[in-house]
Order: C-alpha cells, then sequence, then structure tokens
C-alpha cells in the first residue's frame, strides 16, 4: 500500500494549520524507530495506541470524585478523560493547532491514576521513596509498563504532554498546554454537576460573581471558558484565559476544595479506600513474588517499592477491593 493517504493528512496541516501548531511532519519522533504508517500519521497512530491499550479501559472502574457511586450518571476517570479530550479537541480546533496530537495526549493523560482517584495516589505518595504522582506514572505506563513491559513507544510531543499536563508542568507544545486548561475546565465542571447529583451542592451555592462571569449552568460555564480561552489565545505562543475569567474560574477552584474535595459527606469512604491501598502496599512489598511477571522484570532496575506501586497503581477500585477481600477478610469454610 502506498502513502498518499498519510501524505495527503501531512499536507492538510501544513495548509491549514496554525504557524504555532505542532506539525506531525516535524515529530521529534519514538525513542524507538519503526516504519511509518501509510494511513495515519504518527500522532494519530499514538492515539489509536492508547485507546486500544489495557490501561486506557481500566479507567471506567478508576474513581474521579465519588468512591463506588451508586448511580450510572457519576463520573469515573474514563468519562473524564473523554471530557478532556472533547473540550481539547474543540479548543485546538478554533486555534488550528493539530487535533490529533491534542487527542492523544488527552487520552493518555491520565492513564497512570490510582484506583480511588487522589486519595490512592496521596497515599502512594506518602509511601514511596522518591514519592508518586499520577502524571508521573501516566509516562511510566506509555513508556516502560503497557504492552506487556515494552511500553506503547509513543512520540515525544504525545510523551512530553502526558507528563506536563498537570499545573506545574511545561509542555513543549500549545496541544500540550491545551490539554492541560481542558483538564481544569472539564473537572471543575463536571465535578459541580456531580456535587449537584448527589445532593451536596447546588447552583445558587456557587460564588455569585463566578456565576455571573463564568455562568450559572453546566453549559454556560464550558462554553464561556472555551471562548475566552479562545478569544486571548488566538493567533498566540500562548494558552490562557482573560485575567478576569482566570480569577474567577481559580475563585471556583477554591471553593470546590472547600465545599466537596474536603467535604465529608463527599469523601466518608475515603479513609477506608486509603486504608486499602496501605495494606496492599506493605502485603506486596513482603511478598513480591506474588507481583505478576511483567511487573518483576523491573525489581533490579526500579526497585522494590516502585514495582510494588506500579502494580497497585494498575488496579481498578473493584480489582483493589477485591484484592483486599482475597488477602485479609476469611473466606466462609467450605
Amino acid at each position: 500500500m502506498n502513502d498518499d493517504f498519510r501524505k495527503m493528512i501531512e499536507q492538510r496541516e501544513r495548509d491549514l494549520l496554525s504557524p504555532y501548531a505542532c506539525l506531525s511532519v516535524n515529530s521529534k519522533g519514538r525513542e524507538h524507530p519503526i516504519p511509518q504508517c501509510p494511513i495515519r500519521t504518527d500522532f494519530i497512530r499514538d492515539r489509536d495506541r492508547i485507546l486500544h491499550c489495557k490501561s486506557f479501559r481500566r479507567l471506567k472502574h478508576k474513581t474521579q470524585v465519588f468512591l463506588s457511586p451508586v448511580g450510572d450518571h457519576y463520573r469515573t476517570r474514563l468519562t473524564h478523560t473523554l471530557e478532556v479530550s472533547q473540550i481539547a479537541r474543540t479548543i485546538a480546533r478554533g486555534l488550528r493547532l493539530n487535533e490529533d496530537l491534542t487527542e492523544a495526549i488527552a487520552m493518555g493523560h491520565d492513564l497512570g491514576h490510582t484506583p480511588f482517584g487522589h486519595s490512592g495516589e496521596k497515599v502512594l505518595n506518602d509511601l514511596v521513596t522518591g514519592g508518586f504522582e499520577h502524571n508521573i506514572q501516566s509516562l511510566r505506563v506509555v513508556e516502560k509498563l503497557e504492552n506487556s513491559g515494552r511500553g506503547l513507544n509513543l512520540t515525544f510531543e504525545v510523551r512530553d504532554g502526558i507528563v506536563n499536563h498537570t499545573s506545574k508542568g511545561k509542555p513543549a507544545t500549545l496541544e500540550g498546554s491545551v490539554v492541560s486548561i481542558a483538564d481544569r475546565i472539564a473537572y471543575i465542571n463536571h465535578d459541580i454537576d456531580d456535587a449537584e447529583r448527589a445532593g451536596i451542592l447546588s447552583e445558587d451555592m456557587l460564588p455569585d460573581t463566578c456565576r455571573k462571569i463564568i455562568g450559572a449552568s453546566h453549559g454556560e460555564r464550558i462554553n464561556n471558558l472555551i471562548v475566552s480561552v479562545l478569544n486571548e489565545s488566538c493567533d498566540r505562543p500562548y494558552i490562557g484565559m482573560s485575567g478576569e475569567m482566570w480569577r474567577e474560574f481559580n475563585k471556583l477552584r477554591d471553593f470546590l476544595f472547600e465545599h466537596l474535595y474536603y467535604n465529608r459527606q463527599a469523601k466518608s469512604e475515603e479513609s477506608k479506600a486509603e486504608g486499602v491501598i496501605r495494606a496492599l502496599w506493605y502485603y506486596y512489598l513482603d511478598h513480591v513474588d506474588e507481583l505478576p511477571e511483567e511487573f518483576l522484570k523491573n525489581i533490579e532496575k526500579d526497585g522494590y517499592e516502585r514495582v510494588v506501586a506500579d502494580h497497585i497503581a494498575c488496579m481498578t477500585d473493584r480489582y483493589a477491593i477485591d484484592d483486599y477481600k482475597r488477602l485479609f477478610v476469611p473466606n466462609d469454610w467450605m
């Protein structure tokens, strides 16, 4: 098969994208070079590799905010990822940036998240020598843990965007910066929506200036935040919001930390979840030989603690709970 299809996409990028966009032909490439696909650009290929990997599928059973919620409409780490991707692609399209690169970064940005969301991350960060951060673990997943320990061999730009998607990161591409801001737009708004569904928050509880400037509904807020990013970032090598919108956005985020993320009702089960992670950690440190082979082969280079953290971080919420029961809860006598 000839490569006319890929070349057509690459030419379209040259013709239509912003001078600040990252063209697929200008990628810094992969750690291990491979023949080019005749149909897909490197960034499309990366998106597909992430979409089809096991770590991506496991996101559907990992907590976003509410642990094991009763109801089908609460967000999980997978639906969060899809919402980030949608918002990021909308921004990238408006700014004429590379949508394929943007989507690949968005799809992979949370692959390293622990079971039980940030509460699980916090426990591992306290236990592991050198700490544990989900963005760094996401990079470790795509570079080393996925594909039976061979990694996904993604391009530099996608890996850079994944590890730098948090607020303290500095992505090398504007597409990476788009995912970083889209991540925050997504979780702030869908966490409000889920908190309203849970009866913890209501629209009239949100700060008045936030409701006036950002919006008084889920749809209004997302639309207005995206429009602010587009207006502020158009034809510039920069991704951001207007000063007023950014101040109100951070005010809304601070409000959620006070009334939701540290809310006793919303977090009533977190201490139990943290106990599960801690118990599994100490058990597998003492029984490293019980880890799957794909993790065991990294012990010599990475050490026992990091390999145990890899195993636990790859678990879904329900797998972690089932493993805890298997190890620590007595079975009925048969």
